[in-house]
């Protein structure tokens, strides 16, 4: 805001009350969509094993409660799967009580060689949502059969986007033909600070192709953060506003071209604060992404 549009404010809402105000954050970081243009944010949330809580009214309150706090850093995309156990009632129980059902960015995957139709609908009702934004074959399970589906919701307009999904470097070779072969929105795939096979194929491909590309394990499952936390941040991470190494692998990968968002999971407030911090600040370029990958490397 220009000064000059600001000061024509003061009369209305009072000087102390404009000037008392806490200092304003950065805006949250945000990529494109290729295939909408549609902006979101780089920083999702994932659920698996995190919200996987059965019917713990305590860890239940606190899913909800991680969730609050996504919403209110600016998070949007939410990740899950049949395959991950309850998460999805979870997810639609904190959606619920925040009113959140109609601004999440729902993004799930069919997991069957059977009825897909039929699994998406009990996964829509466990969220309790309208309907989902993004739905992906998951671990390219049925791909072909499970994929014409997706395609032809999105056709009826009852779906905006189509996915597929890998985990862990699996099945990369199936992955690049499917990528090639077929009209995607979006893929998701495993890569992070020690992770990075998906440089050499995946990510020039789905930048070539105009895919959105969604990054699950960023920590290994919290591995990689265990093991960073033995050393100390180094000085030089400041330069893009890391105070944590939660912060500087996610910033890491967000900063890759091709990478529209990562999803980490967490079922800690604190940390999904933390996390959420990665979207907010200064992003490396190549050459001090080269040094993170370099750094760690030797660590």
């Amino acid at each position: 805001m220009r000064r000059r549009d600001l000061l024509q404010l003061v009369p209305a809402l009072g000087a102390a009350n404009v000037f008392a105000q806490a200092p304003v954050q950065p805006q949250v970081l945000t990529k494109p969509i290729p295939s909408s243009a549609e902006q979101i944010p780089v920083i999702g949330l994932g659920t698996w094993i995190t919200f996987n809580v059965g019917n713990d009214r305590a860890l239940r309150e606190q899913s909800t409660e991680v969730v609050r706090q996504f919403f209110a850093a600016g998070g949007k995309l939410i990740d899950s799967s049949p395959m991950y156990g309850s998460s999805q009632g979870v997810i639609g129980e904190a959606l619920q009580k925040l009113n959140r059902q109609t601004s999440v960015f729902s993004a799930e995957k069919v997991w069957t060689s059977s009825d897909g139709a039929a699994q998406i609908e009990a996964s829509r009702k466990l969220w309790q949502v309208p309907r989902f934004d993004l739905l992906q074959v998951h671990n390219l399970l049925a791909w072909e059969k499970q994929l014409a589906l997706l395609q032809a919701m999105k056709a009826a307009g009852s779906l905006r986007y189509v996915g597929i999904t890998t985990s862990e470097g699996r099945r990369h070779s199936d992955f690049d033909q499917i990528m090639r072969s077929q009209r995607l929105d979006f893929v998701q795939l495993s890569y992070n600070l020690l992770d990075r096979e998906a440089e050499e194929r995946l990510l020039p491909l789905a930048r070539e192709r105009g895919i959105a590309v969604l990054v699950n394990r960023p920590f290994r499952e919290g591995a990689l953060l265990r093991h960073l936390q033995r050393h100390p941040l180094p000085a030089w991470a400041a330069e893009i506003d890391c105070t944590t190494w939660a912060q500087f692998a996610l910033k890491f990968i967000v900063s890759h071209p091709a990478v529209t968002c990562a999803i980490p999971a967490t079922s800690q407030p604190t940390h999904l604060r933390d996390n959420m911090a990665a979207a907010r600040g200064r992003l490396p370029d190549a050459a001090l992404r080269k040094r993170m990958a370099d750094h760690v490397a030797k660590l």
